[in-house]
């Protein structure tokens, strides 16, 4: 399996002849041009997770992808016209390798902010892309996408989360709203699991495991 990290939030797993992409959002550049995709896997609604500006010129490159996403952004599709599978806590689905979901509720942001549908991607049973919540599945996980920082994400929850959930590997992302990331990282490399390696990746930049 490898995994490619893009900016923020986006990655591409693949692995043999499947290619998956998770989150393909507005501060992304690196999925523009991906072309063979198996599937498009979407955590939730928010912006920097879909780019509703670009999501059906995407499809329009991979006409054999399918498109899982959360509920309220199958329901944001279908006003445009574009129809969705929507993934939920405890689905799992082949796309030429198995997806299983979990988690059910973005992380809350504020009190008075509502609370909109989240799920997270296990995929081929190792790696976990949680979108925007701290849920920790109940296998285990090999490689994580470590949340690093954002309005509903304070350093020592991350921090936490990463315990909990105690990868082999920990990839840092949605990063795109820092000036200096690198004092988040520290943080986490220094007070991540022992049997945990934090990977940090440039743009484009992927891991064979």
């Amino acid at each position: 399996m490898r995994v490619t990290k893009y900016e923020h939030s986006c990655l591409l797993v693949e692995d043999e002849n499947v290619r998956v992409v998770v989150d393909p959002g507005e501060l992304t550049l690196g999925f523009l041009d991906l072309t063979g995709l198996s599937a498009i896997l979407v955590t939730h609604q928010h912006f920097d997770h879909i780019d509703l500006g670009r999501i059906e010129p995407l499809l329009g490159r991979n006409p054999g992808a399918a498109l899982y996403v959360d509920e309220a952004t199958a329901a944001v599709l279908s006003e445009r016209g574009i129809q969705a599978t929507t993934a939920r806590h405890g689905d799992r689905f082949d796309v030429g390798i198995e997806v299983a979901v979990y988690g059910a509720e973005h992380a809350v942001i504020h009190p008075e902010i509502p609370v909109i549908p989240n799920v997270g991607y296990l995929i081929g049973g190792r790696f976990f892309h949680p979108g925007d919540s701290f849920t920790v599945p109940d296998v285990s996980v090999e490689v994580l996408g470590l949340p690093t920082a954002a309005p509903w994400l304070k350093a020592s929850e991350a921090i936490e989360f990463l315990r909990a959930v105690a990868p082999r590997i920990a990839i840092p992302i949605h990063e795109g709203l820092l000036a200096r990331p690198a004092v988040y990282y520290g943080h986490y490399q220094r007070l991540a699991p022992a049997d945990t390696e934090v990977r940090l990746l440039e743009p484009n930049g992927h891991i064979k495991i």
